[in-house]
């Protein structure tokens, strides 16, 4: 599924469908997995329709023994031997500003 090609709202219904897919193939209510998943059968039904909060997909998820798709959504990004070597081993705490670019914020302000 090229997720590029749609709006933000048709990746969340797209989201929302797989999930009650998911509840489905469980063999689950809305309000059994509500009742399992400490959610209201309101965020449930907010889930599956591709409007929620990410924490009410995580219990979800979590409920339907499905976790492990997380890795797949986000998943955590490889660290090159290379930069391991020039950090000596310390995890990267944050990102550097490229040089001749200008901050996020815009160009810095003379006091002149």
């Amino acid at each position: 599924m090229d997720f590029y090609s749609m709006t933000d709202e048709a990746v969340l219904t797209d989201l929302g469908q797989r999930f009650r897919a998911l509840r489905l193939r469980k063999n689950l209510t809305q309000d059994e997995l509500a009742r399992r998943s400490a959610m209201s059968v309101t965020a449930i039904k907010s889930l599956e329709s591709g409007r929620t909060r990410l924490a009410t997909a995580i219990a979800v998820l979590r409920e339907l023994g499905q976790l492990e798709a997380l890795d797949q959504f986000i998943p955590e990004p490889a660290v090159s031997p290379m930069q391991v070597a020039k950090l000596g081993g310390k995890k990267r705490q944050r990102a550097s500003r490229r040089h001749g670019q200008p901050s996020p914020e815009g160009p810095a302000r003379s006091e002149w």
